[in-house]
């Protein structure tokens, strides 16, 4: 199976850049998976958490609040307000970290719910 670049940018600096199997991405229209070979598109990004499958079949997750993810076939480029990796540090302080963000980021109740449900989901791996 070949491998995406992801790549994951914020105002203060790179967050993720890594070769990878998959991503879904929290676009504005619902969430979307991307892996090699997928269409080109352009799509706005809302709050939520970003789930990466790395080429071991790990997953990493990074909260964003919002943003533009740029996809081509080789690559998926990212660019994001703000983001907080899940999982760096300490993850209690993480996980908090990001759950503040997407409080602060959206006044849609719904996806804030599912996107915290996400987070917490996470937290009990």
């Amino acid at each position: 199976m070949e491998e995406i670049r992801v790549s994951i940018v914020t105002p203060e600096g790179l967050i993720f850049d890594e070769e990878v199997k998959s991503a879904t991405l929290p676009g504005e229209a619902g969430e979307f998976g991307v892996q090699y070979a997928h269409s080109d598109l352009m799509s706005l990004l809302k709050s939520g958490v970003i789930e990466i499958v790395k080429k071991n079949n790990e997953k990493e997750y990074v909260a964003i609040d919002w943003g533009y993810a740029k996809v081509d076939g080789k690559s998926v480029d990212i660019l994001a307000n703000g983001a907080v990796a899940l999982g760096e540090g300490s993850i209690a302080e993480s996980l908090q970290k990001a759950k503040e963000m997407l409080k602060s980021a959206s006044s849609d109740e719904a996806m804030l719910s599912s996107a915290l449900y996400k987070i917490d989901s996470i937290a009990r791996r």
